[in-house]
């Protein structure tokens, strides 16, 4: 298997490490990169002898691959992925496969015609955890999900205010950016369409007056503020950004909430937080149906069911993998066997295009304060 890669950041170099952990056949032979310095002297460019390039382009052209992972800055994944749909490649796509209507439009548009197994980057669907939860599910023992509670506390929210993330012309938001992962696995464990999306989104913590471009190295708040880089690099915690989360520039919402509604008439209410922290964190959901309730949490590692009529408890503790609770590893065994045996992904490209429809909805309904109309179709991707 000899893959291709654009955009050979930290999330890929990780990917690739796992799809070779997965197939010691899997073979980095290409890689492009606005830092090639950077790819060069990565271990894995120099052990598998990759070509390494500075345009996308010029790999596409000139690279001996059998499949095209992508890893770029979200707003590149749409004009990147299309000549690998076009050329029938087997491709690997992160998240969101598309930040705008016009790209998802033409992703979408592309998609029909294809011959490209695609891979999205949506790890949650593929842990144990979910799997065990669809099953639940399947089985009919809570009855028809009538019902869902979503939740995601984010304990490394700040990472999106003090780093590269901030910037919400790149971002489009954070829906987008985490959203996209949550809407994606309920709508695998419901196998329901959405068709209607309402949503609020609020900036009430990381907002501020401090100078544009600021970095906690040059304020004079450096050694107090709960949030500075030098001061918690001093207390040897986790330094996710350098830049100040109080100043006029940090962009994105810190919370937001959207409730979704599905053709059956039920509906899910989804909240997400970027200031709660330790043990505040949380991602999961409660799902209702008239004969049980079933409650689980990704960091956790626990689902329970709890039986609306008898007097029975059932508590499942899983053992969770490593990246994204083990779905990491699952991303790459799925886009292995896609490689080597075509047939659907379980990771679709449709789920990762309704994915984002449904982020690009919720905030124009922020915006907008209306309620927005979900329509999987060409003529559905329009602001």
């Amino acid at each position: 298997m000899k893959l291709g890669v654009i955009g050979y950041g930290e999330r890929l170099r990780h990917m690739v490490r796992v799809m070779k952990k997965h197939d010691p056949g899997c073979v980095l032979t290409a890689v492009a990169d606005l830092d090639p310095g950077m790819a060069a002297r990565d271990e894995v460019v120099k052990s598998d002898g990759a070509a390494i390039f500075t345009s996308a382009d010029d790999l596409m052209r000139q690279a001996d691959m059998d499949a095209v992972a992508i890893g770029t800055r979200c707003s590149l994944h749409t004009r990147l992925a299309l000549p690998v749909l076009e050329r029938g490649l087997p491709l690997f796509l992160e998240k969101p496969v598309a930040t705008g209507y016009d790209d998802l439009r033409r992703l979408y548009d592309a998609s029909l015609s294809t011959r490209s197994p695609a891979v999205v980057s949506f790890p949650l669907r593929g842990t144990a955890l979910a799997r065990l939860v669809k099953e639940i599910v399947g089985s009919g023992k809570i009855g028809t999900v009538e019902h869902v509670q979503a939740v995601n506390n984010v304990p490394y929210g700040n990472v999106y205010f003090q780093g590269w993330y901030r910037d919400e012309k790149e971002t489009k938001g954070l829906f987008l950016q985490k959203a996209t992962h949550d809407f994606d696995y309920i709508n695998y464990l419901l196998g329901e369409m959405p068709v209607s999306v309402c949503a609020m989104k609020s900036k009430q913590i990381f907002k501020g007056v401090k100078p544009a471009g600021l970095l906690c190295a040059d304020c004079d708040e450096k050694d107090t503020c709960l949030e500075s880089a030098v001061l918690k690099r001093a207390l040897g915690e986790a330094v996710l950004g350098e830049g100040c989360c109080f100043a006029v520039d940090t962009g994105n919402e810190d919370s937001g909430s959207a409730i979704v509604r599905y053709a059956s008439g039920m509906h899910v209410n989804y909240s997400q937080n970027f200031f709660a922290r330790k043990g505040a964190q949380a991602r999961g959901a409660t799902l209702l149906g008239y004969l049980g309730t079933l409650q689980f949490d990704f960091f956790k590692g626990v689902v329970k069911v709890f039986m609306h009529h008898t007097a029975r408890t059932e508590t499942y503790e899983l053992e969770q993998g490593e990246n994204h609770y083990g779905g990491d590893m699952e991303l790459a065994r799925e886009f292995v066997r896609v490689v080597k045996e075509g047939g659907p992904s379980a990771f679709p490209l449709e789920a990762g295009i309704l994915s984002a429809l449904m982020c690009l909805r919720a905030t124009q309904s922020a915006e907008t304060q209306t309620f927005q109309e979900i329509r999987y179709s060409a003529d559905g991707f329009r602001a």
